[in-house]
């Protein structure tokens, strides 16, 4: 039984969050730069069962594309071609930046370290795997 794996994709930056072998719960996993994605999931998927990537998909209030909608795709592509056989999930991550600020300042974070935009990137990608997993009820 693989993991689910939730990528909040960015031009400079990459959250990713995991959930348990047993689906229960979704935990940040870490930040990487976005042209060491790629490299980086090869040796986590050599190491840990996944079944399935879950990929933020950037939205404006009204349902269209956003600015990094290209950036996304491109990097779905490449996902696609270096894991043929993964599952492949897009989730809309409207909000989820701004989730995962609030979520920071009320868990009590220091003003130094709420500035840490590697800890909302992973924050964010915890809220898309999580509210994937309420949305498919796993």
């Amino acid at each position: 039984m693989g993991r689910i794996m939730a990528i909040d994709y960015g031009t400079k930056r990459v959250g990713i969050a995991v959930t348990d072998p047993n689906k229960i719960i979704a935990t940040a996993l870490d930040t990487v730069h976005s042209k060491d994605i790629i490299a980086y999931l090869k040796a986590y998927f050599a190491n840990q069962e996944v079944e399935c990537v879950v990929v933020g998909e950037p939205r404006q209030m009204d349902n269209t594309a956003s600015e990094v909608t290209p950036q996304v795709e491109q990097f779905v592509k490449a996902l696609k071609k270096a894991f043929p056989e993964m599952q492949v999930a897009r989730f809309d991550e409207r909000f989820t930046s701004k989730m995962a600020q609030q979520a920071i300042l009320m868990s009590g974070v220091k003003k130094m370290e709420r500035r840490n935009k590697s800890l909302i990137d992973q924050t964010s990608a915890v809220i898309i795997l999580q509210s994937y997993m309420n949305a498919n009820q796993i």
